[in-house]
């Protein structure tokens, strides 16, 4: 085989591992927006049970009535919840889908905080939520994931930090300190994102050079075959 002939089946066979990338992680991104779509519309059932069963009490001590902001936060959670399932089965795999999801998956953070009245236990959401969209493996959905988080504990932590932090007057550096081990999970997840990525490459490239080897054996019994004739 010439130079000429090697390089064209080099090209060809790196031209097909990225088309095999490209749509591995379009079918990942497309899997992913569904599986978050279930879980938009999951919270929101368990929105609306923590509003009527505990946000009463967390908000109002021992008398259970249900206030407005509480009902205000169940229909908040439906507007949340909405976007980005209507993205998740019109526009799958689109790029905008995902970071619409991950800002509003971060805001439903926000949302179960305040519901539960600003329960330190609740605030787990926010790691949780983290860990689930990592299984993009984009690290630019994690970027917008933190900023959206640290945006809405600083707005809120200054504007209502008891909805927040559970008390009316928090230490000023309570948000440092949830910013600091959010960056620290994002990090670390954006880093095992990454490597995914690269593994889900690796794959692409040794299904194109299988497919190369079939294909040229394919052509060699064929070959073969008239010539025998």
């Amino acid at each position: 085989m010439s130079d000429v002939s090697t390089e064209a089946a080099v090209q060809a066979i790196v031209a097909r591992a990225e088309e095999r990338f490209q749509q591995s992680r379009q079918a990942l991104f497309a899997s992913t927006d569904r599986l978050m779509a279930f879980l938009m519309a999951g919270q929101w059932v368990f929105a609306v049970a923590l509003a009527l069963m505990v946000s009463p009490w967390a908000w109002a001590g021992k008398t259970q009535t249900v206030h407005p902001h509480v009902w205000a936060a169940v229909v908040l959670g439906l507007v949340l919840s909405a976007m980005p399932i209507a993205l998740a089965f019109l526009r799958p795999g689109w790029v905008v889908t995902r970071h619409v999801i991950a800002a509003a998956q971060m805001l439903w953070s926000g949302l179960l905080i305040h519901l539960s009245g600003g329960r330190i236990e609740t605030h787990f959401h926010v790691f949780g939520s983290l860990g689930i969209l990592a299984g993009y493996r984009d690290w630019r959905v994690l970027a917008t994931a933190t900023v959206v988080v640290a945006g809405e504990h600083f707005v809120r932590g200054i504007v209502w930090p008891e909805s927040i932090y559970g008390i009316p007057n928090p230490e000023w550096w309570r948000f440092l300190e949830h910013a600091f081990w959010v960056v620290f999970a994002v990090v670390f997840l954006g880093f095992l994102a990454k490597r995914g990525k690269q593994e889900m490459r690796t794959l692409a490239e040794r299904g194109a050079e299988i497919e190369a080897l079939a294909e040229g054996e394919w052509r060699k019994a064929s070959v073969l075959s008239r010539a025998a004739s």
